[in-house]
């Protein structure tokens, strides 16, 4: 096992700059998951880790080691990708030792070690028979991770592993991946468009916009203290209501245009009264007050069974806005609601730069 360290990695493809200058250290044992809307560079940067990208600018390290001029199979890193990358002519279990035989290793241990890791993945001996053909989909992924076990890295690489899996299944591995990283406690890097994947499987993650670091920190972190209305609108499903906004004349509260004032937890700090900011709500933090000063006025409403999700127009200016209201609520369109926030889950940002204050 190793830490992983970028330092200021960049990555272009001639005056194009797809990556604009990466910083993080990914403790040994620790699960980051990488998270980003497609084409904001996250598989980029994920293949620059593992040697397949050549790095413009910057440095990666793997344990005490910059490996930025090392052929991937130098990095002592294993990769499970998308498309699960098994060869189709050969059973289970050679798909499972070929990079083991490729690099001499004795016969006796190879069989130890994809025996070992066939068991982890509950893979049994019927199935170390089969040809990739005659297995599912949750079965071929699970091949290409015992794949990437049985060479005994120093770190994990897993670029989108579930996304070609239905909803069903992706819980399924989501869990198997979790429960395999907390027993091997192998360094991990995992890259995901799929932020329930990053909040449930990360210890820590790193959210990218067009390449730029947006934040990294905890799940919980960025659920709530969003750094920026980016990060606040991807974390969360479904998304953080967003509405422009004005601080109001006593600094201690901010208003929609049409004059729906909430309450802030922490003051003045914030800047002059007038500032034009952006207020973000969450779904899930709406409550239903008849004496609320808030009205929505709803337009849609969808039963989960669980939850309910209610769709509607906020005020005089009928900002569209989402809520989430606990187990099955009886509600049409075009009834209204008298609604609450509590002070201290008002998210207020920075009309501008779209950064979080307070």
């Amino acid at each position: 096992m190793a830490e992983v360290s970028l330092r200021d990695v960049r990555k272009s493809y001639g005056d194009t700059a797809v990556i604009h200058g990466v910083d993080c250290a990914i403790a040994d044992g620790e699960f980051l998951v990488v998270v980003g809307p497609s084409g904001c560079g996250k598989s980029t940067l994920l293949r620059m880790i593992a040697g397949l990208e050549v790095i413009t600018g910057g440095e990666v390290s793997i344990g005490d080691r910059v490996v930025n001029e090392l052929e991937p199979a130098e990095r002592d890193i294993a990769m499970v990708f998308q498309n699960y990358a098994l060869y189709p002519h050969m059973t289970v279990f050679d798909n499972m030792a070929y990079g083991l035989k490729i690099r001499k290793i004795p016969k006796a241990e190879i069989d130890t070690r994809v025996r070992k890791a066939a068991a982890i993945l509950e893979l049994d001996d019927d199935m170390l028979r089969r040809k990739p053909r005659q297995l599912s989909g949750g079965q071929r992924q699970r091949v290409a991770m015992g794949r990437a076990i049985v060479r005994e890295p120093s770190v994990f690489l897993f670029d989108e592993p579930l996304s070609n899996l239905d909803a069903k299944l992706r819980v399924q591995m989501r869990i198997e991946i979790k429960k395999l990283q907390e027993t091997l406690g192998i360094t991990s890097v995992y890259v995901t468009h799929d932020q329930v994947e990053a909040m449930t499987l990360g210890h820590r993650l790193l959210v990218l916009n067009a390449g730029n670091v947006e934040q990294l920190g905890t799940p919980i972190t960025l659920y709530e203290r969003p750094a920026s209305t980016f990060v606040a609108g991807f974390i969360g499903s479904p998304a953080m209501n967003l509405m422009p906004a004005a601080i109001g004349v006593d600094g201690a509260s901010v208003a929609l245009p049409g004059g729906v004032a909430f309450t802030l937890a922490f003051g003045a700090q914030n800047g002059e009264p007038g500032r034009p900011v952006t207020l973000g709500v969450r779904p899930e933090h709406f409550e239903v007050d008849d004496s609320g000063a808030i009205t929505l006025t709803v337009t849609l409403v969808e039963q989960l069974g669980a939850d309910t999700i209610v769709h509607g127009a906020l005020g005089a200016d009928e900002f569209d806005v989402t809520i989430r209201m606990r187990g099955v609520v009886t509600i049409a369109p075009g009834e209204k609601l008298s609604l609450t926030v509590p002070s201290e889950h008002i998210h207020v940002f920075d009309r501008e730069t779209g950064k979080r204050l307070g």
